[in-house]
């Protein structure tokens, strides 16, 4: 009798103990009553009766992530694959539809995927690809959340985060990028050089300017020169015919002097006696006064205009 009493009181203990189970956050557990849906389970500690009850099974209630990969063809044949990265979760008010209604909800949202993105970019060129990947993931989310909701799932968030085409393509875009960045370098480089060219004009043709301004000052400050030297020889008796002789004969010897001085200068053959002075002073006079008479003739023989009533 006392070992009856003690398998019963131990079969007991093992009931007890079994009507006891815990579920942890974030996560839903599904009881069964003899095959049939009893009820939803929060976390924390719970009770079931024993023999009666059973856990059928537990949803995890927290974000999670799945990422297909989809390979399809661009409108202008361009084969590319596309990782489209899906964020979903279980409805905390509809555990019972997510547990019953869809065994393999990875499955089903793989397929919506290929689904919505085989209809989308075939649409778009590669360069649209790239630039409206955001449309490509708002359309699969749209698709999604229409579709799953029903099953007790809620879409979070979709992302495409990679796009990768074919070997060549990607080969072939880089060739382009280069030779359109050595494009622009070489227009970068003629305007520099047109820009020194013109730059360099500018600076020369205002050291010509400024040269020939000095030549003329000059030129201005010699004559000024001889002026006030033709004065002061008239000042101590020496008319003018005089005194450009002695300044003619002056220089020539002043640029003998400089031409000797000059080591490295090439052979150059003047005359070198006083006479080659005044023969130039008159050849000078002979000039002027040969030009003054040409002009007084061309103004004689020039018609005189008719005058004006």
């Amino acid at each position: 009798m006392s070992l009856f009493l003690s398998i019963v009181l131990f079969l007991g203990a093992i009931l007890l103990i079994s009507s006891f189970f815990t579920v942890k956050q974030q996560t839903a557990a599904i009881i069964e009553r003899f095959g049939k849906f009893q009820s939803i389970r929060q976390s924390g500690l719970q009770l079931k009766i024993p023999l009666v009850d059973r856990v059928a099974g537990r949803l995890s209630l927290k974000i999670q992530q799945l990422d297909v990969i989809v390979e399809t063809k661009t409108k202008d044949d361009v084969f590319v694959k596309l990782k489209v990265s899906v964020q979903f979760k279980v409805i905390r008010e509809k555990v019972e539809d997510a547990f019953y209604k869809l065994d393999y909800p990875h499955d089903q949202i793989t397929s919506y995927v290929f689904d919505v993105v085989r209809a989308e970019v075939p649409k778009m060129i590669l360069d649209d690809v790239f630039l409206k990947k955001d449309d490509i993931a708002i359309a699969v989310k749209t698709e999604l959340n229409d579709a799953m909701l029903d099953y007790g799932y809620d879409i979070i968030k979709t992302l495409v985060t990679d796009i990768d085409p074919d070997a060549q393509v990607k080969a072939a875009m880089n060739r382009i990028n280069a030779a359109d960045r050595e494009k622009t370098a070489a227009q970068y480089e003629g305007d520099a050089a047109r820009i020194l060219i013109v730059e360099k004009a500018k600076a020369e043709a205002e050291s010509k300017r400024l040269q020939g301004q000095g030549i003329a000052d000059q030129r201005r400050e010699i004559a000024r020169g001889l002026e006030e030297s033709v004065d002061v020889l008239n000042r101590v008796g020496i008319n003018s015919q005089e005194a450009s002789a002695l300044i003619v004969v002056t220089q020539h010897y002043d640029t003998l002097q400089a031409i000797g001085s000059e080591t490295n200068s090439n052979l150059i053959l003047l005359p070198n006696s006083p006479q080659a002075g005044s023969q130039m002073l008159n050849d000078m006079v002979a000039s002027f006064t040969a030009s003054n008479q040409i002009g007084e003739a061309m103004k004689a023989n020039r018609p005189n205009k008719p005058s004006k009533k």
